[in-house]
């Protein structure tokens, strides 16, 4: 919900909502439900599995008992140096044209945003992108969707 603290209130979950909200105004399981449905569905999907590469990268980075913590970011969360916004934008922007960590037409989230600024403030930022190259290498011309992803029906723009 968007009065929840435990999460910013960013695009992705600002779309998230409004599908609900749409959803929930049509005559339950008629076919505009139903491709709804399948749309907060595949969203959530594709917001659970960038969360699980993020966390796997972390693992092998050893922050096996921080990870979760690392990924956590609330409307409380903020920068932990503002001289570290462009470099952690920088890092972001790479993470997502020379990796494939987010599926095609992710549209770069505050939420990544904010771990990667945790990251090089533990000095552990290049490593992760090391780590995110050889685990998520992109591959020329071929978009990377996440498993099994399909195109969403109503999405107004791309953002998971």
């Amino acid at each position: 919900m968007p009065h929840d603290v435990s999460h910013t209130e960013a695009d992705d979950d600002r779309i998230l909502y409004n599908l609900i909200v749409i959803r929930n105004q049509q005559t339950k399981d008629s076919e505009e439900w139903q491709r709804l449905n399948y749309d907060i569905y595949t969203l959530r999907q594709i917001r659970r599995e960038v969360r699980n590469r993020w966390r796997r990268i972390l693992e092998d980075l050893g922050f096996q008992r921080e990870a979760d913590s690392l990924l956590s970011v609330t409307k409380l969360s903020t920068m932990s140096d503002s001289k570290n916004t462009r470099k952690a934008r920088e890092m972001l922007l790479k993470l997502a044209e020379e990796t494939s960590i987010f599926p095609a037409s992710w549209e770069l989230s505050e939420r990544y945003l904010l771990v990667v600024d945790r990251l090089i403030a533990l000095d552990a930022a290049e490593e992760f992108f090391k780590i995110a190259s050889r685990t998520y290498p992109k591959k020329a011309g071929v978009p990377c969707l996440v498993d099994g992803q399909k195109k969403l029906h109503y999405l107004p723009f791309p953002s998971p």
